[in-house]
């Protein structure tokens, strides 16, 4: 059964302790169309957890940690997943 967290900001956590999570994945998709982006938002909204999602997804440290996007909107475009590590 999935659970509710409040206060996690670290994107493996999240996917290993199967706590509900808003898939946001596509903003993958986002860095790499864009040159430069501002992204603001109240304080609460996950701006930390994203830049985790982002780090283990980008990261070469993190090439063991690649089975955190599977079945994530991310994993459906393979266009986006050459970019992963």
């Amino acid at each position: 059964m999935k659970r509710i967290t409040t206060g996690t900001e670290n994107f493996k956590e999240f996917i290993d302790k199967i706590y509900y999570y808003v898939d946001k994945t596509m903003l993958i998709d986002d860095v790499l169309s864009d040159k430069v982006m501002l992204y603001t938002s109240p304080r609460h909204f996950g701006k930390t957890l994203n830049m985790s999602m982002l780090y283990y997804f980008f990261s070469n440290k993190e090439k063991e940690n690649a089975y955190l996007f599977e079945g994530l909107n991310v994993s459906k475009h393979q266009y986006l997943m050459l970019h992963q590590n």
